[in-house]
């Protein structure tokens, strides 16, 4: 599934950040005017998956693997709880 970032957050006025969550994996891509930064990280890689929802704005998003950080910002409160959700039943899957 595709989840793409508002427009309206900090960031991602004209190239918004999008994740896409997969049946093995996760793979966020943060877009940039001259470059871009695609990561895939498998769900058995990922350590941990934090999310902050301010009452107000858009909410962020990090994902932690093999002691590193992917964080993108600007997506709605119910789109981080799913691909939280997403991920934690991915990380079951693979771990059997």
């Amino acid at each position: 599934m595709k989840y793409t970032a508002s427009r309206l957050s900090e960031g991602n006025k004209v190239f918004p950040a999008e994740i896409y969550t997969e049946e093995n994996g996760v793979t966020i891509k943060i877009p940039g005017l001259f470059s871009s930064d695609t990561t895939t990280i498998a769900y058995e890689s990922i350590s941990a998956v934090e999310i902050d929802t301010p009452l107000i704005g858009f909410s962020t998003i990090r994902f932690y693997h093999s002691g590193n950080k992917v964080e993108a910002h600007g997506f709605t409160k119910d789109d981080v709880e799913e691909i939280k959700t997403y991920i934690e039943s991915g990380r079951n899957r693979a771990r059997g």
